[in-house]
């Protein structure tokens, strides 16, 4: 086994002064945070007062959900875990489907939360909420700190859990007279302590049989995930693919891994994925799944999926391996370090008549685009395609869930890792518009956009007062079809268009809600305006919101029905 460690082990005495608060206020700096998302109360009041006097960036939100959103896309973009305070009680209760978003995205979080005093917990005091017992199960590890004296440690191995193996929520729970008290001793830390696990990068037994898999393949098919952008493992995966011609797809939290306009990308699989995507997986006779869960949205039918392949998996959780799908060659390690390996004992074979195949597929099953023309409302997927076609090449995308978020991942190309940021796993509506504001913060000379919905968009509507109040760039694209599109078209399909409450009939003028904010509003309801709306967005100073009207009836297609295999695709009516 090869593995990575350190024997530079040195003591470092610790001199730490002043209460809790300030202890940790010096903690988070010398973790190298800049920035903090929160909103204050009364179990944090002491925390927000040495905030007051340090150097870190606070961004007041509007809802603490929108803070974790918030710092949950400041960690895609960064790298780095996002920071979060909050109150006790329905303040730390509000980050909680934040914080499971995270959770099953693999995002590094480092939530601080208030609590009632020591000598009241257990007794329903004001304002009490067991907040560890709440997200034990939606958080790696969780602290409730007793003693003042363990808050610097604590602080330390948190950032660590987050940001290494599996990068995962951590929160704190921090009572108030531990914010108030002094710390009592000077501490001893060994600096290596938390920074090496002798963590495993791979194993070579398993390297030795995925490599002759690999040699032995004619239609061999990369199906990556969001643990290559979360392992940094992009540029890796695209010398690897680029070298030994090997067709990739990416799952919706991959997007990004490889860049979507090149000719070797199938797009992305599974239940609104590319027709040529899952072909591929369903004809290839060996797939390497790297950094990825196969999802149920992904592998459809499970005893169908994949049937003529063996199945090498790569992943830094040893639980996922197997989990869902039977696993040939399990390669437990760092997906970088293991693509790493892989290019050094492999030469490029013949892939030749197996892409020609693929580029049949291509051909004949584009992504529908909708039909447009005399008549006809505007279309969604063309506002996207628009989107994209005038953003910059780097530009932050995130999406709220929904119809739109499905046609942002088949239309929007995701060329750079961590520049496409949507709730994968536990699909999360209102996640979008906060996570942008996040992404703009963490890189304010970048351009970003948020891809929305009429419904999505309601749930944190609140933020625009955030956006507007740091002068944020931004532009907030609604794709307003005025209902809740995807539960539309799933009564449409399947439920013979019994459409019970999914008709937003009485949604607001977003145009005047934005500009009541202080932000500027637009409204585009024809083709022709589309791309002069968006260039004069980005003209103007602070975020802009767009709302574009769009048919009420447009499907998202291709479309896989629940518990079909993946091949078993329905076009719709569009091609």
């Amino acid at each position: 086994m090869r593995y990575h460690c350190s024997s530079d082990r040195r003591d470092i005495l610790i001199i730490r002064t002043g209460n809790g608060a300030k202890i940790l206020i010096d903690a988070l700096k010398n973790e190298g945070v800049e920035v903090v998302f929160g909103y204050p109360g009364g179990a944090v009041l002491t925390l927000y007062d040495q905030l007051f006097r340090s150097s870190l960036k606070h961004i007041l939100v509007r809802h603490e959900q929108a803070a974790v959103h918030a710092a949950d896309g400041y960690a895609r973009v960064t790298g780095r875990p996002g920071v979060v305070f909050a109150t006790s009680g329905p303040g730390a209760t509000n980050l909680v489907t934040g914080i499971a978003n995270a959770y099953l995205d693999s995002i590094p979080l480092v939530i601080i939360t208030g609590q009632v005093p020591t000598r009241f917990i257990g007794t329903d005091a004001f304002q009490e909420a067991d907040i560890t017992g709440i997200t034990m199960q939606i958080t790696k590890q969780n602290y409730q700190v007793k003693n003042v004296d363990d808050l610097p440690g604590i602080i330390s191995e948190a950032f660590y859990l987050a940001a290494t193996g599996r990068q995962r929520p951590v929160l704190i729970d921090v009572p108030k007279d531990i914010f108030d008290q002094n710390i009592s001793t000077t501490s001893r830390q060994n600096d290596n302590y938390f920074k090496d696990d002798n963590q495993i990068l791979y194993n070579e037994a398993q390297i030795k049989q995925a490599v002759k898999a690999i040699k032995n393949a004619k239609r061999p098919v990369i199906f990556g995930g969001g643990g290559l952008i979360r392992a940094k493992a992009a540029e890796t995966l695209t010398n690897f693919v680029d070298k030994f011609k090997i067709p990739v797809t990416l799952s919706l939290m991959g997007l990004g891994a490889y860049p979507g306009d090149r000719d070797l990308f199938l797009g992305m699989p599974g239940m609104h994925g590319s027709i040529t995507a899952n072909y591929a997986l369903s004809e290839a006779d060996l797939i390497v799944a790297a950094g990825v869960r196969f999802d149920d949205r992904v592998t459809g039918k499970l005893e169908n999926f994949a049937s003529n392949a063996k199945i090498i998996h790569i992943d830094i959780d040893s639980t996922e391996i197997g989990k869902n799908v039977f696993v040939d060659i399990p390669v437990k390690g760092d997906v970088r370090a293991v693509l790493d390996c892989f290019q050094k004992e492999l030469q490029p074979g013949n892939t030749g008549e197996w892409l020609i195949k693929i580029k049949d597929w291509k051909n004949r099953h584009p992504i529908p685009v909708g039909r447009s023309g005399p008549g006809c409302s505007l279309k969604p997927q063309f506002v996207i395609r628009e989107l994209s076609r005038l953003s910059s090449n780097n530009a932050i995308v995130a999406t709220d869930v929904g119809q739109h978020q499905m046609w942002a991942a088949q239309h929007f190309i995701v060329r750079e890792p961590g520049t496409f940021l949507t709730s994968g796993g536990l699909g999360t509506m209102g996640y979008g518009f906060p996570a942008a504001i996040g992404a703009k913060v963490a890189a304010p000379d970048r351009e970003v956009i948020c891809i929305t919905g009429d419904g999505s968009f309601q749930m944190n509507i609140q933020e625009l007062a955030t956006a507007v109040h740091n002068q944020l760039n931004m532009t907030i694209a609604i794709i307003n079809n005025g209902c809740l599109g995807m539960v539309r078209q799933w009564q449409e399909i399947f439920y013979n268009k019994r459409y019970s409450t999914s008709v937003l009939e009485d949604n607001p003028d977003f145009v005047r809600i934005a500009e009541a904010y202080g932000a500027k509003g637009m409204r585009i309801k024809d083709e022709k305006e589309v791309a002069a709306a968006i260039v004069e967005a980005k003209k103007i100073r602070g975020p802009v919101l767009i709302d574009f009207m769009v048919d009420a009836e447009e499907n998202v297609y291709p479309m896989v029905a629940p518990n079909c295999p993946i091949y078993d695709v329905i076009i719709g009516d569009e091609l």
